[in-house]
């Protein structure tokens, strides 16, 4: 057995029934700051202590995937202030995480339109990802910068210019050749998708993507989110039926 199956086990999981890619929309941390009258970065730092405990009990449980809605492109909206601390707290966060990553095997990736980032964000950003590439243990992927129809549009553009081109016939545009020029083409879909904080909507996060996610909603703001909570989630995700459109036997 190994490491991954002992921890999965140990914690009341069947590790060959754990989803391979989870993704999480990560909301609450301004409410959580607001209950306890601090400002609302104070809730973004609690935030990032978060996404270092759930990443590292991803790794420890076995999941092969985890994606992290962090900044989305409505997100530019947002007062410069906070803007400025959250990129901040994003580099801060990429540098003094980069040993925890190279100690547990885990590969930084990221989608989204990485090119609004500030410059020497977009640089460290780059830096992690090199210097993680080789490992092989798990994906932590960021969601930067991103949105769904943004990312549906630019594939849609790259598709209207190859059958400018002349390079692609409308034969040719099949779901496999859609999803290979989404952001995500390296990266299963997910299996599970959890928001925390209790909204019931889904925010432009991965649209394409999420055709078939088991969705789970905590209440739970995410600053509050914990290793506990993600494994009662999963206990919850091994218990469902995952039909994908098909009628399943009664015994399954």
């Amino acid at each position: 057995m190994s490491s991954d199956e002992a921890t999965a086990s140990s914690a009341g999981l069947d590790h060959a029934r754990l989803p391979a890619h989870v993704a999480i929309i990560m909301d609450g941390n301004g409410r959580w700051a607001r209950r306890r009258l601090l400002n609302r970065v104070k809730g973004h730092e609690q935030g990032a202590e978060t996404v270092r405990t759930i990443t590292r009990s991803c790794r420890e449980l076995g999941i092969r995937v985890l994606t992290l809605y962090a900044f989305s492109t409505e997100n530019w909206q947002r007062p410069r202030t906070e803007i400025s601390a959250l990129m901040s707290l994003l580099k801060k966060f990429l540098v003094g995480e980069r040993t925890e990553l190279l100690e547990n095997g885990i590969r930084l990736s990221a989608i989204g339109q990485l090119d609004r980032l500030p410059q020497e964000v977009r640089q460290t950003l780059e830096e992690t990802m090199a210097a993680t590439a080789h490992m092989t243990g798990m994906t932590l992927n960021l969601a930067l910068s991103y949105g769904g129809r943004s990312e549906i549009t630019d594939m849609a553009r790259a598709v209207a210019e190859k059958a400018a081109a002349g390079t692609l016939a409308p034969a040719d545009v099949t779901e496999q050749l859609v999803a290979g020029m989404l952001y995500t083409r390296d990266l299963p879909d997910p299996d599970l998708l959890i928001r925390t904080s209790g909204e019931m909507r889904i925010s432009n996060f991965l649209l394409w993507q999420i055709a078939y996610a088991e969705i789970y909603v905590t209440e739970t703001l995410w600053p509050d989110f914990d290793r506990e909570e993600l494994i009662r989630i999963l206990a919850d995700f091994q218990k469902r039926k995952r039909r994908f459109g098909r009628v399943l036997p009664e015994n399954r």
